[in-house]
């Protein structure tokens, strides 16, 4: 018996002032859909608390079955984070995340179990990238400083090469070493 493709989903979410379809968000579900996986982005327009938007992903991700990949920007990279465990995601992928940031609830730890990639600017001004590089030593991520602000605009390509290389990634063989 022929079994079907595994379906595969990357599930985009925003940050505090952005929308579902921003340009970061449609730049990379283009990169997604040219890997196979459908694109999705959670609207959390209206949605303050920052434990009702994890809610909504949750509720929004069980409709899902396959590989799920979680990217977000900003807050949403909080969210993807704050969520992956929950919905065993297969991968993370983060631009200038808001973790360890003033007001926002603290991550239980060991909250990460999944591939996870960072991207952050230098220059950003509103989440440090100093809280990147500590996350990504505690979870052993991949991190990606860019000359870039909290937006990363100006580096939308070379965001869209380490999106596509992450994907990629995903399905690589492990190596073993001795």
């Amino acid at each position: 018996m022929h079994e079907a493709l595994t379906s595969r989903h990357v599930v985009f979410s925003h940050g505090k002032e952005s929308g579902p379809w921003g340009r970061k968000i449609s730049a990379l579900a283009e990169v997604a859909r040219s890997e196979g996986y459908e694109s999705h982005s959670v609207d959390y327009r209206g949605i303050e608390e920052p434990r009702a938007r994890v809610a909504r992903l949750v509720e929004f991700c069980k409709e899902l079955s396959g590989d799920l990949v979680l990217v977000g920007s900003s807050l949403g990279g909080y969210i993807a984070v704050a969520s992956a465990s929950l919905l065993h995601a297969r991968g993370l992928f983060l631009m200038a995340p808001a973790l360890y940031v003033e007001g926002l609830p603290e991550l239980r730890a060991g909250i990460v179990d999944c591939s996870t990639s960072i991207v952050h600017g230098w220059r950003d001004d509103v989440v440090p990238f100093e809280h990147s590089v500590r996350f990504a030593q505690t979870y052993k991520a991949a991190l990606h400083l860019l000359e870039s602000d909290h937006r990363l605009h100006n580096q939308l390509r070379v965001i869209q090469y380490l999106f596509e290389y992450f994907l990629i990634a995903l399905d690589l063989p492990a190596i073993a070493f001795e």
